[in-house]
Order: C-alpha cells, then structure tokens, then sequence
C-alpha cells in the first residue's frame, strides 16, 4: 500500500478505545416508488405485484468503479464499522462487528470487549468524526482511511448496577483505518492511532 502508517500513541485502553470508536446515528435506507400492477395490494407470500424478487448478484470488484464511487463505498462502510463498533462496548456483544470487520482489527476488538465483559464493564461515548481517503493499493482491494476523531464524551459503567465509573474528558486524535475488500464489501482489517489533530 502506498499510504504511509501512523505510528500507535503510548498508552491504550478504555480511553484510546474510546477515542477510536465513533457515534453516528444509523442511515435511513430510502425507497423508491413506482408502478405495479398490484395496486399497492400487501403480498404476504413475499412476492410484489405477482413477480418473484430479483436474484442477488455477486458486489462489483472496486476495480472495476470509478473511483468516486468506490471512496463513497469506503467512506459508508467506514461510518458503519464505527456504528457498530460503538454498539459492541455498550452491549458486550462483539457478534456484529463480524459485518463490518475482518481480522486482524476482528479479533483485537473481540478480545478487549470480551475482556471488558468479564470486568462486569460496559463503554459508552460520543465522537465525532471527518474521514478522508487517505490511499489504496495499486489493486484496489484496500483503501486507507484517515480520520480526525474527537471523543465528545466517553464512560464507564458498571454492567451490573448500571452506575457510571468513570469518565474520560475527550480529545481528538488521527486514526488510520484500512478498509479490505473482503467477501463483496468493505470491512475494516486494521486501525492505528497517530498524534493529536
């Protein structure tokens, strides 16, 4: 990959974890209308308008895009992975970043929110984020993320009790994130902290 990597902070823990996750609210999926000859008639036997549903085919290589549309994937799938990744530290259920991760990042996260789990812990925080594209490989298949991610708020609670533990003021730092094609989408494969921004 031609993108240059940015070193990792000393420190980690709850408050770089924090730091790295990001609050987004999720995406509102539109719909098109159009004509049918069922009149708008409900067809419970999964069927619109008499006609089966279109068979699912196969994601489109980002090698085959244009550029902008693959950034524009990248940059969706990226905000999806920071939802997520937000909700596995409120939840203690790492199950759902299998969507939006791919290891190595797969396992590290899985194995901290299990760690968190077994402390009776659980994470909240608000970020905001500014994700650019940062590089790909000459292929295609990775794009580099580069991100500005400032923690509005971040806190500990117990599990148990629900009664908050502690708190982390905030910051904002730059995090690389490589987004792997993987499977006929995008999924992150591996984050890095950097400096201040």
């Amino acid at each position: 990959m031609s993108a240059r990597l940015i070193g990792l902070r000393p420190g980690s823990g709850p408050a770089r974890r924090a730091r790295l996750a990001v609050a987004l609210t999720a995406i509102a999926a539109t719909a098109s209308c159009g004509g049918s000859s069922s009149g708008g008639a409900f067809k419970p036997s999964g069927t619109f308008g008499g006609a089966a549903a279109p068979a699912t085919t196969a994601a489109t290589p980002p090698s085959a895009l244009p550029t902008a549309q693959v950034d524009q994937d990248v940059l969706q799938r990226y905000r999806e992975y920071q939802r997520v990744y937000k909700q596995v530290y409120a939840t203690n259920d790492p199950t759902p970043l299998a969507a939006v991760a791919t290891d190595p990042l797969l396992t590290s996260i899985t194995r901290d929110v299990e760690q968190t789990r077994s402390k009776g812990e659980i994470w909240r925080f608000t970020n905001a984020l500014n994700p650019k594209i940062q590089g790909r490989t000459k292929d295609g298949s990775q794009v580099a993320v580069l991100d500005c991610v400032r923690t509005l708020a971040a806190y500990r609670y117990s599990a148990k009790t629900g009664k908050r533990l502690s708190g982390y003021e905030g910051g904002t730092f730059l995090y690389q994130v490589i987004m792997k094609f993987e499977g006929g989408t995008w999924k992150a494969s591996k984050a890095t902290q950097g400096k201040e921004c």
